[in-house]
């Protein structure tokens, strides 16, 4: 005996006068119950919309659309529906895109009025305002995800964000250093004595991120086998609250493909092993006062190192003692890759130490350091032609004894 179906779990039927299959169901919203339409070319589409709308409004994703603005959307959005599945930092940054440039310069639209030339116009009106292209790019990522769910939840037939032309970024340029200056680089550290030292080995050596040293701790770290492993990230985090300040040190998750093991080469086992010993009489100078967080960089009283102090107090000045060009910190990690590459050493393993998501990313940014790529392929099929030649002569030779 086939089941009635009960109140607004919906129906499925042939569109009256257009040639498609539609479904209708209700929802309870904060201006009552209101009845809600899916469409699709076939009946399997639109029976796989609305089981998602109908579990969709189980989880209370609800909203009232006809009269909501883009701004109540959008809050709406990061707050019921993305921010389960971002990373703290993400949300924070997605928050702020919205209330400091999305909202305010299209917050009043109707989401159903909303169309690319007001996006187009938004992205514009900031590059006039002086953004950098990059930022207006990220602005452009937020509201195109935040849109393309207003889709998927048939609040909009399609995504005008979609349809319009984010400003292009130039690529940044990696100026990375060659063997000759970062033998000289760490010698000047060496040196110097410089605390930091074991930290901008691991960067150059190890290709790790700023973040991703900075949160390391001595449990992750195995001084015998040899290994680290990534598993947290140091972050300078800024809140609403914080506007116009430096914001808060806090450690995060890395992504997924930024959890790694790391193999240490000897250098960094041998500076980290002397960074420990130092660390060590630092803890016992400071006496209770230090805070023991088991972090492998901290100040001399335990805490958390800032990144832009370490990069401007340490990393530049030590950069200038060696007479070697103003790099950016992330420089040392460009460097790492660049030299294993031109040694030979294969992408996929560079792609690995890099902690990047696949290997094309590896190749897209650092191939053209591989010089000697092209004559590694040549040097290889002079090598199997010549072993063919090398094998036809022997057989050839055979032959001609047997005749």
């Amino acid at each position: 005996m086939t089941r009635k179906r009960g109140n607004g779990e919906g129906s499925i039927s042939r569109h009256p006068k257009r040639d498609l299959w539609m479904a209708r169901y209700t929802v309870e919203t904060p201006a009552g119950t209101k009845r809600r339409t899916v469409y699709g070319k076939t009946r399997g589409e639109v029976r796989d919309k609305l089981a998602k709308a109908l579990a969709e409004r189980a989880d209370g994703l609800v909203f009232d659309d006809e009269n909501m603005t883009v701004g109540e959307y959008v809050t709406r959005w990061l707050e019921d529906s993305a921010k389960v599945g971002l990373a703290h930092r993400t949300y924070a940054n997605y928050k702020l895109q919205l209330r400091r440039h999305i909202v305010p310069a299209i917050g009043r639209v109707k989401l159903a009025k909303l169309n690319p030339a007001h996006v187009q116009g938004l992205y514009a009106a900031k590059l006039r305002d002086g953004l950098k292209p990059s930022s207006v790019r990220y602005i452009h990522s937020v509201l195109r995800r935040s849109l393309e769910q207003a889709v998927r939840w048939n609040l909009i037939p399609r995504n005008p964000a979609a349809f319009v032309n984010p400003p292009k970024v130039r690529k940044e340029e990696i100026k990375p250093l060659d063997p000759e200056q970062a033998r000289a680089f760490l010698r000047a550290a060496g040196e110097a004595g410089d605390r930091h030292e074991a930290l901008y080995v691991l960067s150059l050596a190890a290709g790790l991120r700023m973040g991703e040293a900075l949160g390391l701790k001595w449990s992750d770290v195995d001084l015998t086998g040899g290994t680290l492993r990534v598993n947290r990230q140091l972050q300078r985090m800024r809140r609403e609250e914080d506007e116009g300040k430096p914001g808060r040190l806090v450690f995060s998750e890395p992504k997924n493909a930024s959890r790694r093991t790391v193999d240490l080469p000897q250098r960094a086992l041998t500076a980290l092993k002397r960074h420990r010993k130092r660390q060590f009489e630092e803890k016992l100078g400071a006496g209770g006062s230090y805070e023991n967080s088991g972090l492998v960089f901290a100040t001399a009283k335990g805490t958390p190192l800032d990144a832009q102090n370490v990069v401007n107090r340490h990393f530049k000045p030590l950069l200038r003692r060696a007479g070697l060009p103003d790099i950016r910190w992330h420089d040392l990690r460009h460097s790492c890759f660049t030299l294993l590459l031109s040694r030979g050493v294969h992408p996929k393993f560079v792609q690995h130490l890099a902690g990047h998501a696949s290997i094309q990313l590896t190749l897209d940014r650092y191939s053209h350091w591989m010089p000697t790529m092209g004559k590694h392929t040549a040097s290889a099929m002079d090598e199997a032609l010549d072993e063919a030649d090398h094998e036809n002569g022997t057989e050839n030779g055979k032959a001609a004894l047997e005749r």
